[in-house]
């Protein structure tokens, strides 16, 4: 297996290096905050009394601050490794390069989001992938039932609903609930209190935090089960149909260890393939989840960075993105050969 997996980071060198540049081209073309900042200066010109000469010196020191005064190919080079660069840039070596805005760190911005962000998105994932596999089994063993119906039909309107929409409605529904109780029983804004949680204990912190999660993580968590019960159901099927099963059960075996030794591992499979990519989707639905609820993790980094026409910070975002997709596809081959027995890696 280790060799396996070396060879899959292997060839993933090539993946992220395609990946570096078409980030960095669609990002580079996509604006250039040149002309917005030169306009931004000339609006401001009588109140801070330049005249066209400060202006046009203003521009250039703005564009090598920020590498616009070389090539679109010598940027790429510089953003990817960082040679010839004043040490705030080069993926290689660990810098995403700039920000437009002032005092702004990329780094330690990231550093300070990816866990809140992971917290939200790994509380959806494991509650999502839990119910839907739950849910896909007992539609699939009482199928064509009131019940598979019913599951099916919440699975249905969950998979329709927009999150951004549905986020709303939860967060309105709570804010609502609150004032009709005059209580504050929903966390609606925030990741945690919003005096933080210095002074509290840990035992407190915890509850804290685990308010502020319920309301999220259920935005995500319904998102992510409308699709992965539906292949669990699906599978569950397959495997309930197949001539093994049919014999286990000939041979006398009672129906529950029939589901859980021979049945249930084997429909496991598609969702060992499928929760490392829940990760991935879960991650663009806290785009919009945190932004609704108030959450300063990636999602909304990454909504500041697009509103700012930051561009090294849109970059940032997508190249972390990109990473974890890989990453996300090597565990979910490696849970596939952990679950099917057939697998190899040899």
């Amino acid at each position: 297996m280790l060799a396996y997996i070396i060879r899959r980071l292997l060839v993933a060198i090539p993946i992220l290096l395609l990946a570096s540049l078409f980030t960095f081209v669609m990002v580079e073309y996509s604006s250039d905050p040149i002309p917005t900042y030169r306009q931004q200066l000339e609006q401001n010109a009588t109140a801070s009394g330049m005249d066209a000469e400060a202006i046009d010196a203003a521009v250039e020191r703005f564009k090598e601050r920020n590498y616009y005064d070389r090539s679109t190919p010598e940027r790429y080079w510089l953003w990817l490794t960082g040679i010839g660069g004043d040490g705030d840039i080069g993926l290689l070596q660990g810098e995403f390069g700039p920000s437009l805005r002032a005092n702004y760190d990329i780094k330690g911005q990231l550093g300070d989001r990816f866990f809140i962000t992971l917290r939200l998105v790994m509380m959806a994932v494991i509650c999502s992938m839990g119910l839907a596999i739950l849910a896909g089994v007992v539609m699939a063993v009482k199928q064509y039932r009131k019940i598979d119906y019913i599951l099916t039909f919440i699975g249905f309107i969950a998979l329709s609903m927009p999150v951004f929409w549905f986020a709303g409605l939860v967060k309105n529904m709570a804010v609502s609930y609150n004032k009709a109780t005059d209580t504050e029983t929903f966390a609606t804004y925030g990741e945690n209190a919003a005096g933080g949680t210095g002074n509290m204990t840990t035992f407190e912190a915890l509850l804290d935090s685990a308010s502020h999660l319920i309301l999220p993580s259920l935005v995500l968590m319904l998102a992510g089960y409308a699709s992965a019960s539906r292949f669990q159901r699906a599978a569950m099927l397959d495997v309930l149909n197949s001539d093994y099963v049919r014999l286990a059960r000939a041979k006398g075996l009672r129906n529950r260890t029939v589901m859980r030794k021979h049945a249930l591992r084997t429909a496991l499979i598609p969702m060992a393939t499928l929760a490392p990519v829940a990760v991935l989707g879960a991650m663009a639905g806290a785009v919009v989840t945190e932004t609704v609820f108030e959450w300063q993790g990636m999602g909304r980094f990454f909504v500041d960075a697009l509103g700012q026409r930051d561009p090294f910070a849109i970059q940032a975002f997508l190249i972390i993105s990109g990473v974890l997709t890989i990453i996300g596809v090597l565990i979910s081959d490696l849970l596939y050969g952990i679950v099917d027995p057939r697998i190899r890696y040899e």
